[in-house]
């Protein structure tokens, strides 16, 4: 069964390949996973490697916690689930911003 790992302190210029090609000498690797700021397109520093079994996972967080990439000391450690937060709804302003009670233009 697959054990996703979660990888931070990645250098921003990291690639899924180059992510990927590391993680391969743990174990075998099943995806691969750079997560992407929506705004700016760059990396935001952390991504999650899915490894096909929980002894290569295993090896990968003995062997790359602390890895130094770059420059930059990696934190690798067993994904938690991910959390659900509300959605927010962009057409509902309700209090969050607009004029409200201010009134009018300022000028």
């Amino acid at each position: 069964m697959n054990k996703k790992l979660y990888v931070g302190n990645l250098p921003y210029s990291t690639t899924d390949s180059e992510l990927r090609a590391l993680f391969e000498s743990a174990g075998e690797v099943a995806d691969v996973t750079i997560i992407i700021d929506k705004e700016t397109g760059r990396s935001r520093g952390f991504g999650f490697v899915e490894m096909a079994n929980d002894e290569g996972a295993q090896e990968a967080i003995r062997k790359y916690n602390g890895f130094q990439m770059g420059s930059r000391p990696l934190t690798v450690n067993e994904a938690r689930p991910r959390e659900e937060r509300p959605r927010f709804d962009r057409g509902d302003r309700g209090d969050r911003g607009g004029r409200g009670d201010r009134g009018g233009d300022r000028w």
